[in-house]
């Protein structure tokens, strides 16, 4: 997807909406500090820093949807994943892109 898209409001990330009123496993990757002032309800807080450490949480989730502040950490959470053999991953970019489709 396009950094200026994510940035500045543009399309939604393929399959984004659909996963989410589907349930999807909601994961912003942000710091603790960022996910306190503010976050998308239902999702978990897992730092990127440790995500490694969390992968177990990963395991049997039909949808899972990472995010953060732009989308820059969100694309490396969704790389760590996949190289750990987690593959139903959605960049969702930024929180505020991802809250959009939250009820």
């Amino acid at each position: 997807m396009n950094i200026f898209n994510q940035l500045f409001g543009g399309a939604a990330p393929a399959g984004l909406q659909q996963a989410i009123a589907d349930g999807a496993f909601l994961v912003d990757v942000r710091t603790s500090g960022e996910f306190a002032i503010g976050h998308v309800k239902g999702s978990i807080n897992i730092p990127l820093n440790q995500l490694a450490t969390n992968l177990i949480k990963f395991k049997n989730k039909k949808n899972i949807v990472v995010f953060c502040q732009s989308g820059g950490r969100s694309r490396q959470a969704k790389l760590m994943l996949e190289q750990n053999g987690i593959t139903n991953i959605i960049d969702g970019g930024s929180w505020n892109q991802v809250n959009k489709f939250v009820k």
